[in-house]
């Protein structure tokens, strides 16, 4: 691995990771900061517009209810950019402890399912379609921090969404060994970013590639939670453009631990 010019060997690897971790720092990231300015303006204007809108005497109920699902929207979106940078930032810090819960494992997805429905509807996003797939057939419960893992599948699917006008994203996840593999899978044109984002080693060059502040801050955060987790995490070519985002966390089986509350005691 090179870096500055420079040979990274043996004792230096210590060193090239803590220069890689400070220069994917949310805190120490100019770039970031500044695509987060731009978006808290955008959203922001957005929402002043569509209030404007809203209150015009000529605006018939549909139209406002359709401004209001846009302002929504914006507000969503703002915090959810917020959250994400505030966790990415506190997991650089150090202070972020799991929380491990007991799951079942056959039904583990479905209310995040229907949550996905539902965005795609609000978003009114009739040429995406959402497939969900599972082959299991165990109905055995595993503990595992079930938070964590559904923060990373929505951010996984918000990127998804955005990457895709039209066709699919698949949501699945399969066991084996102890291991979960969870994946989102897309048809959309926004693998060489989601690659690129999940493989850099310094955010401001990669947002100089692609800006994209919310998808760099959102797959950031989801590695810095899979690597929390001891887990792993890979992207693949889905199709010609489409992209595949695939992460697996070791689980443990729920029968031989006592819980209570459906939380390990």
């Amino acid at each position: 691995m090179d870096l500055k010019g420079k040979n990274i060997t043996g004792a230096d690897e210590g060193q090239r990771k803590d220069v890689i971790s400070l220069n994917n720092s949310m805190i120490n990231c100019p770039t970031v900061i500044t695509g987060m300015s731009h978006e808290v303006r955008t959203h922001m204007n957005a929402i002043v517009a569509f209030s404007f809108l809203m209150n015009r005497n000529n605006c018939n109920e549909m139209e406002r209810e359709d401004y209001n699902n846009h302002i929504i929207s914006s507000c969503e979106q703002l915090l959810g950019l917020f959250d994400n940078f505030f966790d990415s930032a506190i997991i650089d810090t150090g202070n972020s402890q799991t929380d491990l819960k007991v799951s079942k494992l056959s039904t583990i997805l479905d209310d995040l399912l229907t949550e996905f429905r539902e965005i795609l509807k609000k978003e009114d996003s009739r040429d995406i379609v959402l497939v969900s797939e599972s082959n299991l057939a165990e109905t055995f419960d595993i503990i595992i921090d079930s938070d964590r893992v559904f923060r990373v599948m929505r951010n996984l699917f918000q990127n998804a969404v955005k990457n895709t006008h039209s066709g699919y994203i698949k949501i699945g996840y399969s066991f084996r060994d102890n291991e979960l593999t969870f994946y989102v899978l897309d048809s959309g044109q926004g693998y060489f970013k989601c690659k690129e984002f999940l493989h850099t080693e310094d955010l401001n060059e990669s947002l100089s590639k692609y800006n994209d502040t919310a998808s760099a801050i959102n797959l950031t955060l989801a590695k810095k939670i899979i690597q929390i987790l001891k887990g792993s995490m890979w992207v693949e070519c889905n199709g010609l453009t489409g992209t595949g985002i695939y992460f697996s966390v070791p689980v443990k089986i729920a029968e031989s631990f006592r819980y209570n509350n459906k939380r390990i005691c």
